[in-house]
């Protein structure tokens, strides 16, 4: 039988629908997972395109820029801390107001999140030791900028020379890339504090390495970079386990190059 030969041209196309049919499959699985996760409690999402971060105010997504999302973040935490915040509002007469309100004051009816961005693993990243502070350079860094824009929070999870227990399997904290930022007692106002600053990491997210944000049942990380704000599945009688008290944020661990142990 003889068979006709295939324009590369037709060939080159068959492979681009291909793709496309992927990527919009990736998507919409993406998205349908995202549904799954938090069906009951639509939150922003960060598509894989346009801008990196969104913000919900009521039933509207409002995108923004990263850089604009780190103004606004920023901003509102200057505001929140009122005369205490040691750094001063940057601008932000490009965001818009209702944008700001939301991330000052928390939505309308409820403490929760309002802000997410995505961001992906530093390929270029390297593991690092821990100082004898307990934290790595990385986290030792991110302590700093937290110290830095809010006025003395109350910081914990890390001790001179490290910890080895107290944290469940796998944690951060052993490792020396995490902190914990602690919002106590466990009411509204602290929740809408709380979110400020996971929306401050989130934001920053990039800059710092950050790999997981925890906080109020909610959880963001690397791992799916679109789909902001996860359901965090904990023991419902434990405030810690659930992370109603505090934020938890890591940094990324870095990979050894590829033929080094």
């Amino acid at each position: 039988m003889a068979h006709r030969p295939v324009r590369p041209g037709r060939r080159w196309n068959g492979v681009v629908l291909s793709v496309g049919i992927l990527i919009v499959l990736g998507v919409l699985a993406a998205l349908g997972a995202r549904w799954l996760v938090q069906r009951d409690a639509p939150l922003p999402i960060s598509t894989p395109w346009g801008p990196e971060c969104s913000a919900w105010v009521g039933e509207e997504t409002v995108p923004l820029e990263r850089e604009q999302a780190r103004r606004a973040t920023t901003a509102a935490a200057v505001i929140a801390q009122g005369d205490d915040a040691p750094v001063e509002a940057p601008d932000t007469g490009d965001i818009p107001q209702e944008v700001m309100d939301v991330l000052v004051d928390g939505p309308e009816d409820d403490a929760g999140p309002s802000l997410t961005c995505r961001s992906t693993k530093n390929p270029d990243l390297r593991p690092e030791d821990e100082e004898p502070s307990g934290l790595t350079p990385r986290a030792e860094r991110l302590k700093e900028s937290v110290e830095e824009h809010f006025a003395e929070p109350s910081l914990g999870g890390f001790v001179p020379g490290g910890y080895d227990t107290g944290h469940g399997e796998g944690s951060a904290h052993y490792e020396g890339r995490a902190l914990d930022i602690f919002y106590r007692p466990v009411n509204e106002d602290n929740r809408r504090a709380g979110w400020i600053m996971a929306h401050w990491l989130i934001a920053h997210a990039p800059e710092h390495d950050i790999d997981v944000i925890i906080f109020d049942d909610r959880i963001w990380s690397t791992y799916f970079p679109s789909l902001g704000w996860r359901d965090y599945e904990a023991d419902p009688d434990n405030e810690i386990l659930r992370h109603l008290d505090h934020v938890h944020v890591d940094v990324q661990a870095g990979e050894e190059p590829a033929g080094e142990g």
